[in-house]
């Protein structure tokens, strides 16, 4: 019964087509709160009010080109995300969608942001590296969005499972790609307690969110779907 819940469910949510402009709406303005808190705990007095009320040591304007790095990725964030949300994604955002999006971003906009504060660290090779691997999870997200949005729209694919471009390395590639670049968040940050988010995160796509949507493929494409997962893994590529 429960499977068939979740099978149902999952046909709703993916199954639905429509454009939910009010809730894109205000899931964006809510984000750009979200990014000018992030903007005053960075370089406002933010951060001086953080070490008031909590305590913690605020580096100050020497660590300020980490925490330049870090509000880069802020907004490449919001305005890929805004470009995937209103040209690419055809689903219907349900209700409670617009206070679920906001929070996630909170952790990526504030949360990252509150715990850059202490940190005075010098860029070195591991930031770098990090602002690689964000570059790198934002074109499988966002890249391998675009390729099966123009696959989709050419009706000889129609009705057809999607199993080209980044797809073909795992079933939830784009998942993965979410994975990366929250990591390199968490790098640049230099705090231990960062590490929680993608972990938190790689949990949720592996354990609820990749599986549901696999039900709901399974159901739609059958046969095509069974062979595309005996040759693919769910989440990262070649190893699970």
């Amino acid at each position: 019964m429960e499977q068939c819940d979740l099978i149902g469910n999952a046909m709703k949510l993916y199954g639905t087509q429509s454009n939910s402009i009010p809730q894109k709406v205000l899931i964006h303005l809510a984000e750009l709160l979200l990014l000018w808190v992030s903007w005053w705990l960075l370089f406002g007095g933010g951060g001086a009010w953080a070490s008031g009320v909590f305590g913690i040591n605020n580096a100050g304007p020497p660590a300020y080109q980490r925490r330049e790095i870090l509000f880069l990725f802020n907004i490449v964030t919001f305005f890929r995300f805004a470009y995937m949300m209103f040209f690419l994604l055809r689903r219907k955002i349900p209700f409670e969608e617009m206070f679920s999006v906001p929070m996630a971003f909170a952790v990526y906009f504030v949360g990252f942001s509150f715990l850059v504060l202490p940190v005075s660290k010098p860029i070195d090779a591991l930031d770098i590296f990090a602002v690689g691997l964000f570059v790198f999870g934002c074109v499988l997200n966002t890249a391998g969005e675009v390729l099966r949005e123009r696959w989709k729209k050419d009706t000889r694919n129609r009705g057809k499972l999607y199993t080209g471009g980044f797809f073909r390395y795992s079933r939830h590639i784009n998942y993965f790609g979410d994975i990366l670049w929250v990591t390199a968040y968490a790098i640049v940050t230099r705090n231990l307690y960062s590490s929680i988010i993608p972990v938190l995160l790689f949990c949720f796509f592996a354990f609820y969110n990749a599986p549901k949507l696999d039900e709901y493929l399974r159901v739609k494409y059958e046969k095509d779907f069974r062979e595309y997962e005996q040759l693919t893994k769910m989440l990262i590529p070649f190893i699970y």
